[in-house]
């Protein structure tokens, strides 16, 4: 147990450096305004940033899901593993039980995280910004806002972590299954990272238009007054604005890290248990902790 927590753990840092990127590109295209959009795109986004911010202008906020990572990892392996034995068999039905058992629980570290990552990609640069680093974000959130403040997007968190980490363990016990992922066969990887890639898109496409909702009610009064009184007025207000396209705004740059993010955390996990256990390396047992920027890997119980 403590060896797939620290390879785990190995993986999550390895998605979120490879992912942040994509996440700062798509959390700054869904809180733009319709009135007067910054950006004309997901390149044209890449391009802005690094022209004006540097290369670094991508990684803002990286601090909040490192931090988080080692906390968010242990509640979503221990709880979507005791989970799974509480259930007494692994079946579809239990490993989206499971996953979305995990899914709310993390939620607790997730959202604070997410709030304070969300201000740091969307505060300026230079002297003027607001924010030192994540811990002070909490901070200065927590001073003027109290414990509401923090954990403000909780709700919107969980409609979009609950159903959406069931929804990854799914699929990706379905094609670990399908693909056929037993010990000993020569493209096991190959095919441990198809499936995790995969799983990462189906999770996100199932629950995207409550990531719009939770990204922009998070980023609410950072740049003037607060617009929503909470998350059906956010709806409301974005769709009246921007009509239905609003709620898949930035959904390429997700997508274009969904998959990357979920293959560079399983080969790391992957790489990481073959060097610890040698020849018994292979990704065994029920769940393997993954990143904040994705669910967690799951393993059939044939593994």
């Amino acid at each position: 147990m403590a060896l797939d927590f620290l390879a785990g753990c190995a993986g999550g840092v390895a998605g979120v450096l490879v992912g942040h990127p994509f996440d700062t590109v798509k959390v700054r295209l869904q809180v733009q305004g319709v009135e007067k959009p910054q950006y004309r795109g997901t390149l044209h986004c890449f391009k802005s940033i690094i022209k004006q911010e540097s290369v670094l202008g991508l990684y803002k906020g990286l601090g909040s899901p490192l931090m988080g990572l080692t906390f968010i990892n242990a509640l979503v392996f221990g709880v979507q593993g005791n989970t799974l034995r509480a259930l007494g068999h692994d079946s579809p039905l239990n490993q989206f039980l499971a996953g979305a058992a995990a899914g709310a629980i993390q939620c607790v570290i997730c959202c604070p995280m997410e709030l304070a990552k969300t201000r740091l990609q969307l505060q300026d640069a230079g002297p003027a910004r607001t924010y030192k680093g994540s811990l002070d974000c909490l901070a200065q959130i927590y001073g003027h806002e109290g414990l509401r403040g923090v954990n403000r997007g909780m709700v919107s968190t969980l409609l979009r972590e609950t159903p959406s980490f069931g929804v990854y363990f799914l699929t990706y016990d379905a094609l670990t299954r399908a693909l056929g992922c037993e010990p000993g066969d020569r493209l096991l990887v190959p095919k441990l990272l198809l499936a995790g890639g995969t799983s990462g898109i189906v999770s996100w496409l199932s629950t995207y238009p409550v990531d719009v909702v939770k990204s922009r009610l998070q980023a609410d009064g950072l740049r003037g007054a607060p617009r929503y009184r909470g998350i059906l007025d956010c709806v409301h207000q974005s769709y009246r604005a921007e009509g239905w396209r609003v709620f898949t705004r930035g959904l390429a740059s997700t997508l274009l890290r969904a998959f990357p993010v979920n293959a560079a955390t399983f080969a790391t996990v992957t790489v990481v248990l073959t060097y610890a256990r040698g020849e018994e390396a292979g990704p065994e047992g029920e769940a393997v902790p993954a990143a904040p920027a994705g669910p967690a890997l799951a393993q059939p119980s044939s593994l």
